[in-house]
């Protein structure tokens, strides 16, 4: 198959997902924007964020639309960046972390095809299409702890696999025994890789894989959750 270009003259928060069937590494291209000089947190507004989000997307960290404010969605994509490298988790970016970011930092990918790889040792989502990564998500994964459900005591876990996604909710929150869903994908019985309002960045969900509301409406916009998609958990 011919490799596809993406070309986004203006972007929007669509265009700011690569889509699961397309090869090229369309947010790869350009130059560089200048970094800041200055520490930045969540909370921050100005120019300066501005050209980090831009940086983030450009480096795969995707972080929504670069609209300058250092948001949750923002913290997300730092956090994301700060695992890869090894760093520690705060959301802030110093000159480690920007020094990360600058020098291009991606966690490893092991499948060569196109889906999604839960990385559960670095608690990272990897979007990749054929065989290229095109977008690096922070995560949450089951916790470990203990809880009981269906008249028993479960173990919150996230068992390592090779699935496709079978079954879809598209409409907003679905309410499952646990909690609630956005817009799930499921690949493994209950499993699923689904939206939430919090995703911290160590291990707290009760087995599913979570990732931003933001997230998981730009990625259903462009085709990445769909039947027979592979989820690969390891």
């Amino acid at each position: 198959m011919p490799e596809t270009t993406i070309h986004v003259p203006t972007p929007s928060r669509r265009t700011l997902f690569v889509g699961a069937g397309t090869l090229s590494a369309a947010l790869a291209a350009g130059a560089a924007p200048a970094m800041a000089l200055t520490t930045l947190r969540r909370g921050d507004r100005g120019e300066e964020v501005r050209r980090l989000q831009q940086e983030l997307n450009r480096r795969r960290y995707w972080c929504d639309f670069p609209d300058g404010s250092f948001g949750p969605v923002t913290q997300q994509a730092v956090w994301a960046l700060q695992k890869a490298a090894g760093l520690v988790t705060d959301g802030v970016v110093g000159p480690k972390t920007r020094a990360a970011l600058s020098d291009g930092v991606l966690p490893r990918k092991t499948i060569s095809g196109s889906g999604f790889e839960v990385v559960l040792s670095s608690q990272l989502l990897l979007a990749v299409s054929g065989g290229t990564l095109m977008h690096v998500f922070n995560t949450s994964t089951g916790s470990g702890e203990r809880y009981y459900s269906g008249g028993r005591w479960k173990t919150a876990t996230t068992p390592k696999g090779d699935w496709t996604m079978y079954r879809l909710y598209s409409s907003g929150w679905q309410d499952a025994p646990l909690g609630r869903l956005y817009r799930p994908g499921y690949y493994d019985r209950g499993w699923a890789i689904h939206g939430s309002t919090s995703i911290p960045t160590y291990p707290a969900s009760h087995g599913c894989s979570r990732i931003s509301v933001a997230a998981s409406d730009g990625l259903w916009s462009v085709g990445w959750f769909r039947i027979g998609m592979r989820v690969k958990v390891r």
